[in-house]
Parts: structure tokens; C-alpha cells; sequence
């Protein structure tokens, strides 16, 4: 796939379209909300069947190649909450801080001040709805959750997640150490030297 060809990127999240637009610097990334496309139901019960589910619609919209993720925080120590529910954690139309307290509540109610956790992003990248061979790259980077909040960076669980090896939050981080580091970036590297090899449409 040529450097500069568009791409969609099926997402209205801010926080992730910034993120995924300094990764893909060599593409042309466009959000689904320049087209006005809407956001499907994700009723799938892992990662990767949402990101598919959210590629194989913005390519249907679109028209051009659609590159999806679906990523969240997973908390072994809470039945390996929220995963796929992270974005609405505490409930439909709750904010990242909405988030955040409720999954400090759940920590607290089990007696812990912290505890291992780590982010997951699953990138999925199809032609069209009907793509048999998508692209599926998927990222992971652990730490520990925390009752205590910090920096002013990122976005969703940022301010309570401490990477291993980091004596700070990830909302602490330079956002170009984080590119380097986070699950996001770690996907989308594997992603794109999947992207890489595919002939120009």
C-alpha cells in the first residue's frame, strides 16, 4: 500500500485519532467523523470481533481501506474487568473520569490500594465489509492499576496506570516516550509492516 494513500480510521475517540495519526504519519488517516459515519453496535465478546466489527463498517461506508482498533484495560485481581467494557465501564455515556473512580471503587472494595494490570490494543485493517484476510496486529503492556492519580496527559485509564519500569503514570509520560511504548503503539507497529506489504489498490 503506497505512503500518503487514504485510510479511515474507525474511530470518533479524540484521544485515539491523535495517537493513531503520529503512528501513521507516512498515510493520510481520516476519522469516521469527517464522513459522518456512525459508530456500529459492538456486541462482540472479545478485542478483535469489536475491531472487526468497526473496520468492516467504516469500510462499508467509506469506500477505502478502514483500519479499527478496540483496546481497554484489563485488571486480572476484578475477574478481568473492564476488557472490552473499559470505554463504558461505568455506564453507556460515562467519561474517562467516570471510569477511572469506578474501577478505584472495585479496588477498594477488595482491599487493595493497587494491582497488576495491563493494557490491550487490537488493530484490525480490511479493504472492504467482505475482506476475507484482514489484517489483525495486537498489543500489550503491563503494570499496575492504582487508587492514587496522577499527571495530566492521555486519556482513559492513563492517569491510574503505572507501566512496569516507570515510577510515574502513564499520563505523566512524554507523549512521543508513550508512542514508543504504549499497547497502541506497539500494535500498530507489528500493523504496519503487515500494511507495508500490501500492493497499492
Amino acid at each position: 500500500m503506497q505512503e500518503n494513500k487514504k485510510i479511515l480510521l474507525a474511530t470518533s475517540n479524540q484521544g485515539k485519532i491523535k495517537e493513531f495519526k503520529k503512528i501513521f504519519s507516512n498515510f493520510h488517516l481520516i476519522s469516521q467523523d469527517e464522513l459522518g459515519i456512525t459508530e456500529p453496535i459492538e456486541d462482540g465478546l472479545t478485542f478483535i470481533e469489536n475491531a472487526l466489527i468497526k473496520a468492516r463498517n467504516g469500510a462499508n461506508k467509506s469506500g477505502v481501506y478502514t483500519i479499527a482498533d478496540d483496546s481497554g484495560i484489563v485488571v486480572p485481581a476484578l475477574d478481568f474487568a473492564p476488557g472490552i467494557y473499559s470505554a463504558r465501564y461505568a455506564g453507556k455515556n460515562a467519561s474517562d473520569l467516570d471510569n477511572r473512580n469506578k474501577i478505584i471503587s472495585e479496588l477498594k472494595k477488595h482491599n487493595l490500594t493497587s494491582s497488576h494490570a495491563y493494557y490491550v490494543c487490537v488493530l484490525v485493517g480490511v479493504h472492504s465489509k467482505d475482506d476475507p484476510m484482514p489484517i489483525v496486529a495486537s498489543g500489550e503492556i503491563h503494570g499496575e492499576i492504582s487508587i492514587e492519580s496522577s499527571g495530566e496527559g492521555g486519556f482513559g485509564y492513563d492517569k491510574i496506570f503505572y507501566p512496569s519500569g516507570y515510577s510515574f503514570s502513564m499520563a505523566t509520560m512524554d507523549p512521543e516516550e508513550k508512542n514508543k511504548i504504549s499497547h497502541r503503539a506497539i500494535a500498530a507497529n507489528l500493523f504496519l509492516k503487515q500494511l507495508e506489504n500490501l500492493k497499492s489498490n
